[in-house]
């Protein structure tokens, strides 16, 4: 999925190795391979490229503090996820700022395919319709799938996954509106109020 943005590298088995060992080198290996990914996936989310430096640079303490005793396969699934979610804990942090990230845009996008939640009753909804969204992602063709999880889960510009799939801009807005307007239609028939 990210093919262009990955260095070839260190086998990710052996980064674990190291990270195993305790070697520093570890997370150089992971900084080389991955680095540009996870900055990506942080600047998407603040918008700056400060915060999102920092941000990875927690990750990849994140990762130290946490391998061992976690084995993550995959590596790098694994470290995205962590330099998302801290970059929406800044981003929370950072909300009072005037709205101006790629995140912002996604969630305005997507605000109409998903309720939000504000009480327990809503939480616990909320972690059936994120069920329910990965079910419904499960009924899209990989091109699909990934489209939507680069704009929604890493929050991707239109342009940019326009350009990894050597496509035009148009073309991805256009497949993100089918995908969401199935979303609602999805969520609506599993009885998700919307």
């Amino acid at each position: 999925m990210f093919e262009t943005e990955v260095k070839n590298g260190m086998d990710d088995e052996k980064i674990v190795e190291l990270f195993y060992s305790r070697r520093e080198q570890a997370i150089s290996e992971l900084s080389d391979k991955y680095g540009k990914i996870l900055k990506k996936i942080a600047y998407n989310v603040l918008n700056d490229p400060l915060d999102a430096e920092e941000c990875v640079n927690d990750a990849y303490l994140a990762v130290w503090n946490t391998v061992p005793p976690q084995k993550p396969d995959p590596l790098l699934s694994y470290v995205c996820r962590i330099v998302r979610n801290l970059a929406l804990k800044r981003y929370g942090s950072n909300k009072a700022k005037k709205r101006n990230s790629e995140y912002d845009i996604c969630l305005d996008e997507i605000e109409d395919c998903v309720p939000s939640s504000s009480s327990v009753e809503e939480e616990l909804e909320a972690k059936e319709t994120a069920s329910h969204i990965d079910g419904f992602l499960q009924t899209l063709d990989e091109r699909s799938r990934i489209t939507f999880v680069l704009r929604y889960y890493h929050s991707y510009s239109v342009c940019d996954i326009a350009d990894m799939f050597h496509t035009t801009g148009h073309s991805v807005s256009v497949r993100l509106s089918r995908i969401r307007k199935a979303l609602k239609k999805y969520l609506t028939s599993k009885g998700v109020s919307l």
